[in-house]
């Protein structure tokens, strides 16, 4: 299943980009599942972000790998893709696109997620698009000021 959510904000893609870190990457973390921070290198190839989300009855961890990354002089991004995902996703791949736009900038969130079901997949479609719908006015508050 594809998710691709857009969200236009007043940097440069460039400062937009180098601004995905630990401190961003609290800040966008939704209030439910809550989720433990265990590990993040960066968004280079070869980083490691791993988290435990915790639902209250139980806990699941997620390590994601960090398989691409490019900049070039209009856009840039980095993949992530789930090593370790959490039930029902069997597979996550997550791409970061921040492409120039203007005088700023529009982040893409580009999510590839599968249960290996198309019924479920579909299902969850809607919980995805909350989550990850809730991100963009974190990107607008972080990104507004140039």
């Amino acid at each position: 299943m594809l998710l691709h959510l857009q969200t236009a904000v007043q940097q440069d893609y460039l400062s937009v980009f180098h601004a995905f870190d630990e401190q961003l990457f609290r800040k966008l973390a939704p209030p439910y599942p809550r989720l433990k921070l265990l590990r993040f290198d960066g968004s280079a190839p070869g980083d490691v972000v791993e988290v435990k989300l915790q639902t209250g009855i139980r806990s699941f961890r997620w390590t994601s790998l960090i398989t691409e990354r490019e900049i070039t002089d209009k856009a840039a991004w980095f993949v992530d893709e789930g090593q370790e995902v959490p039930p029902p996703l069997r597979k996550w791949r997550h791409k970061h696109l921040v492409k120039q736009h203007g005088g700023g900038a529009i982040i893409h969130d580009i999510i590839e997620y599968s249960t290996g079901y198309k019924a479920l997949d579909v299902i969850l479609y809607p919980f995805m698009l909350a989550a990850f719908g809730m991100r963009k006015p974190v990107y607008r508050k972080v990104f507004l000021k140039v």
